[in-house]
């Protein structure tokens, strides 16, 4: 999403200057750059004035529901919203809780299924019936340790339906060549989690002293490969 400009481009928006401003839409980085991709016409990282104000058009689209695409442009959306985005995975006030899901509501049907499908219980699937699911994603263990992570919102070891749907949609991300966040971005906080969450005393559900190494055969049980460092919260 950032790369190299040719910075002596007077009047035109650089793509690491477009790339802080529209993080701002809460928006993730799978649908930013599908928008970035769309506007930049020539491939050069720069967007001129039309092209900017095309991007901007797409945000909009994007955060109201709509595909990102050439064709949504001639369609009535408001004004896109840009909130800061850079307090840590949970954001307080009305920021957060004004941004659409980025969970849209046919792929959140198909999750669901799947979730059903796993037997949970009271609600919740423990790590070791997600696991088998991640794992045949084969995907590297490092990035399904952080889609647990990120998914596992509320910190209790255990997925609700919301977070489910949270850690398909990293790992769909991540099939398509997504780079995984390093933390949940607004638009991907389910509804339902958006207020502040405090665990005190919360612990790493895998001891600190489980190798990164480990072989798919040998991930534990219950933590499936989740947090590897201490808790920040």
């Amino acid at each position: 999403f950032s790369p190299q400009v040719d910075s002596t481009n007077a009047g035109r928006v650089l793509a690491s200057d477009a790339a802080v401003f529209l993080k701002k839409s809460g928006l993730t980085d799978l649908v930013l750059g599908k928008i970035w991709d769309l506007a930049d016409t020539d491939g050069k990282g720069i967007l001129n004035k039309q092209e900017f104000f095309v991007a901007l058009r797409l945000v909009a689209c994007a955060q109201n529901g709509l595909d990102v695409s050439l064709s949504s442009l001639n369609l009535p959306v408001p004004p896109p919203r840009f909130t800061d985005t850079s307090s840590p995975l949970l954001l307080s006030g009305t920021a957060s809780s004004d941004v659409p899901w980025a969970v849209k509501l046919e792929d959140k049907a198909k999750y669901d299924a799947i979730f059903d499908s796993l037997n949970p219980v009271n609600g919740l699937l423990s790590g070791d019936k997600v696991k088998p699911v991640l794992l045949n994603s084969k995907l590297p263990v490092d990035i399904l340790g952080r889609v647990w992570e990120l998914s596992d919102i509320d910190r209790d070891g255990m997925l609700d339906r919301d977070e489910f749907a949270v850690a398909m949609f990293l790992v769909y991300c991540a099939l398509e060549k997504e780079p995984v966040p390093m933390s949940l971005p607004a638009a991907l906080v389910p509804p339902s989690k958006r207020k502040p969450i405090s665990v005190p005393g919360a612990m790493p559900l895998i001891p600190s002293s489980t190798s990164t190494k480990e072989s798919h055969q040998s991930l534990p049980p219950v933590g499936i490969l989740a947090a590897k460092t201490p808790l920040t919260q």
